[in-house]
């Protein structure tokens, strides 16, 4: 029997990891998995070794303060990936800890093929990184067309299978009424998969959200979250006694919302690729502590944290960050939209253009076929 391990560092490594490994199974193939996963790879009844929120971490500052806990935690997992002895480690996204685990791996049994997916953004910063990466990966799964030229030019075998998040997959239509009347008006609200960025956001979105209520009565706002944080957000809501404001963490539903919402206000990230693909207007917000900043401004090479506003080097999708990123600035800009339609129908137009060149027919299938091909 062939064997799999599956690698993610957090929830959206592991739901970009789900897709690909989903259409896997489909196949009906002889295969043993094991993760270091969470709630989407546990859906399709892979185990993990260990809780996924044991390896994620936010920001530069608190991986210096959990230096010797994410140390212990890499020479735990590879030596149980060592022990499972795959003939593919599989790789997803959160590079500071997948790849480092991949290095030692490759080092300690080269006859395990890596194959890693989501390419470093070496586009954003560390693009000598690239040299370092073709001593421990067989293969490279890229999301975006134009990454290819940094891993071509260093002969690194590499394969662009588009985003899954952009896959247009037809779904059955969803019965919502116990969730929420189908002629609401909905605001998507996105703030974040990790514990640290929902503590540092929601303090803002609430304020934003009982500012828009002083002006707009008849706007029902969502918060889209994991199974995880459900009931910590849900808690929240009602401590600040919030009217017109719910939770889901249903996949389906959360996607069905989603193409029925009128706006979203997400966090910067890979969601705002899912948003785009529902042709929703948005804004994207995002805030860490002052070093962390810093240490970021001196790194990055890029003027945008969202990726559709790098493809286009223009801001299609305003972005409020830092010390732009509060509640008054994110009232502001929505309403800015919400009494300018024309505003929406030009971002939609915009970034329908760039998100095009990011989709394949089917990436899922792509990745999946890497895969059984390295089998």
């Amino acid at each position: 029997m062939k064997k799999i391990f599956i690698l993610t560092g957090e929830p959206s490594g592991d739901k970009l990891a789900s897709k690909v490994i989903a259409n896997l199974k489909s196949s009906n193939l002889d295969i043993e998995y094991l993760s270091v996963g969470g709630e989407y790879l546990k859906a399709l009844e892979i185990k993990s070794l260990y809780d996924l929120n044991e390896v994620t971490y936010l920001g530069f500052t608190k991986v210096l303060l959990n230096i010797f806990k994410i140390k212990k935690k890499i020479n735990e997992t590879v030596n149980k990936i060592i022990e499972f002895n795959p003939d593919i480690l599989f790789s997803v996204d959160s590079p500071d800890f997948t790849l480092r685990v991949a290095e030692r791996v490759k080092k300690l049994k080269s006859n395990i093929k890596t194959i890693h997916y989501v390419a470093p953004q070496v586009w954003v910063w560390r693009e000598h990184r690239v040299k370092k990466l073709k001593h421990f990966l067989d293969h490279i799964l890229l999301l975006f067309p134009f990454e290819k030229q940094y891993f071509d030019k260093e002969n690194i075998s590499c394969t662009f299978v588009g985003h899954p998040l952009l896959e247009d997959n037809e779904k059955n239509k969803i019965d919502i009424k116990n969730v929420i009347s189908e002629d609401k008006k909905i605001i998507s609200i996105f703030s974040g998969s990790r514990t640290s960025e929902i503590n540092v956001l929601t303090p803002i979105l609430f304020k934003f959200i009982k500012m828009m209520k002083e002006k707009y009565n008849d706007i029902h706002f969502i918060f889209h979250t994991t199974n995880e944080h459900r009931e910590t957000l849900k808690n929240l809501i009602s401590k600040e006694d919030i009217k017109n404001c719910d939770v889901i963490s249903d996949e389906k539903i959360k996607s069905y919302i989603l193409k029925k919402s009128m706006f979203a206000v997400a966090k910067s990230g890979t969601i705002s690729l899912e948003i785009c693909n529902a042709n929703v207007p948005s804004i994207i917000i995002y805030k860490i502590n002052f070093i962390n900043f810093l240490i970021v401004k001196m790194l990055v090479k890029v003027k945008f944290a969202n990726i559709i506003n790098i493809a286009a080097d223009k801001e299609i999708i305003p972005e409020l960050l830092q010390g732009k990123c509060n509640a008054k600035n994110v009232f502001n800009k929505v309403d800015e939209f919400l009494t300018n339609p024309d505003l929406s129908t030009n971002q939609i137009n915009q970034f329908k253009e760039i998100i095009k060149d990011f989709k394949t027919d089917k990436s899922s299938d792509l990745a999946s076929s890497v895969l059984i091909n390295s089998l």
